[in-house]
C-alpha cells in the first residue's frame, strides 16, 4: 500500500469570535468559537489542574482566559463577543481577564437559562 501523506491543518485567521463562559459553582469552562459557530479553543478549570473547590474560584476562571489568550492572538483574534452562562463566582473575573489580555469585547450577554414556570413541584407532604 502506498503511503498517503495527510494534507497540514490550516490555521484560520479569524477577526471576531463568541466566548461561551459557562460558570458554575463547580467549575468554570471557556469555549471560544466562530460566529457560526465552530469551535476554535476550549479550556477549563479541570483541565488546567485545579482540583476539587478551587475549580470554582475566580482565580482559575482568569488563569483559564490567560491560557486561551495566547493561542487567539496566534488566530488573529481583535473582537470578543462574551455569552456568560450561569450562576457562578468565575464569570466576572473571566471577563476582566479576556479586557486584560488586550482584546475588544464587543458584546457581553447573560445565556443564563431561565424557567418560565418549571416542573411540577413535588406532593404535599403528610405527617
Amino acid at each position: 500500500m502506498a503511503y498517503k501523506r495527510k494534507s497540514k491543518k490550516i490555521k484560520r485567521q479569524v477577526d471576531t469570535v463568541i466566548a461561551h463562559v459557562r460558570s458554575t459553582f463547580n467549575n468554570t469552562m471557556i469555549t471560544v468559537t466562530t460566529l457560526d459557530g465552530d469551535v476554535l479553543l476550549s479550556g477549563s478549570a479541570g483541565r488546567m489542574g485545579y482540583k476539587g473547590a478551587k475549580k470554582g474560584t475566580p482565580f482559575a476562571a482568569s488563569q483559564i482566559v490567560t491560557n486561551l489568550a495566547k493561542d487567539m492572538g496566534i488566530l488573529g483574534i481583535k473582537n470578543v463577543e462574551v455569552n456568560l452562562q450561569g450562576p457562578g463566582s468565575g464569570r466576572d473575573s473571566s471577563v476582566r481577564a479576556i479586557q486584560a489580555a488586550g482584546f475588544n469585547i464587543t458584546v457581553l450577554r447573560d445565556v443564563t437559562p431561565l424557567p418560565h414556570n418549571g416542573c411540577r413541584p413535588p406532593k404535599k407532604r403528610r405527617v
